[in-house]
């Protein structure tokens, strides 16, 4: 009579062994289909950023409307941008977000990259600001004035200087001008090429700096407030937009990416966070 025992526990044993196996089974398909933050359902898109106005936005989107969308960002923040657009290029990352357009073009047509730009999401006024004078007339002859060394971003300073009426630009049709294409310069201005990492530090040696404007907000300057000249956000060519793989660009995940960037809560997330227009919505 205690011959069915034995039986009894090899098949209790045995069901046991089914439900933890069923059960580890389960659990891999949940991770694999899983973020990386361990949510089950969601696709994670690496996105490299810079962290002023760019990853602030993309924190807020994370922390906000990402979960429902069904996708996760792993937001990577980077301060010197210029290998952004390789890393997306090489696979490194998914999708950047920090350049604008004139910048995206000159990049692909000098380095053949498939990327494919989406559309603007804000933009950041350039400014030129100054710790000597709080008036472009207050401008001494011979001042001093430091520019970015990137070409496309030059021009840009370029033409902000022109509209203040402190030079003038010679056309160079659809090339960036360049020092060299400076037409006239009552003032005798010095014109000082930097990193534009290093703008606003530079500010403390020169008379005036004109400074992107991610530069100048982590540097804890205001265009609004402290810039002698801003640029004007109607009809800006220089909104800062996602940049995939143009192989990529369709994928679900990455349309849903833009479709937050341009959702109503986003514009007025920029709008109650940057109240003076240091940052402008593009849509």
């Amino acid at each position: 009579m205690k011959k069915p025992l034995p039986s009894l526990v090899a098949l209790g044993l045995a069901a046991t062994l089914a439900w933890t196996l069923a059960a580890c089974s389960n659990g891999a398909d949940a991770a694999d289909s899983g973020g990386s933050d361990g949510t089950a359902g969601t696709a994670t898109i690496r996105i490299g950023a810079a962290p002023t106005p760019h990853a602030k936005i993309l924190e807020f989107i994370q922390d906000n409307l990402a979960r429902d969308a069904g996708i996760t960002l792993d937001i990577v923040e980077y301060t010197d941008e210029t290998r952004l657009n390789q890393l997306v290029a090489d696979g490194d990352l998914d999708a950047n977000y920090f350049q604008h357009k004139p910048y995206f073009d000159s990049q692909v047509e000098e380095f053949g990259y498939e990327l494919t730009a989406l559309e603007g999401v804000h933009i950041e006024p350039y400014a030129l600001y100054s710790k000597k004078v709080t008036d472009i007339g207050d401008l001494a002859d011979g001042a001093t004035i430091a520019v970015t060394n990137d070409p496309v971003n030059l021009g840009r300073a370029l033409d902000l200087l022109e509209t203040g009426g402190l030079i003038t630009v010679s056309d160079t049709g659809d090339k960036d001008p360049t020092l060299l294409d400076i037409a006239e310069n009552p003032k005798d201005l010095e014109f000082i090429e930097t990193d534009p990492a290093q703008l606003v530090r530079a500010l403390d040696d020169v008379d005036g700096a004109v400074i992107n404007g991610n530069y100048a907000l982590d540097g804890g300057l205001n265009p609004t407030e402290d810039g002698l000249l801003v640029e004007s956000g109607v009809d800006n060519p220089y909104a800062n937009f996602v940049a995939v793989k143009t192989s990529r660009a369709s994928e679900e995940a990455i349309q849903t990416l833009d479709k937050l960037l341009h959702s109503d809560e986003v514009k007025a997330y920029i709008e109650q966070t940057w109240p003076s227009g240091e940052v402008l919505p593009a849509f």
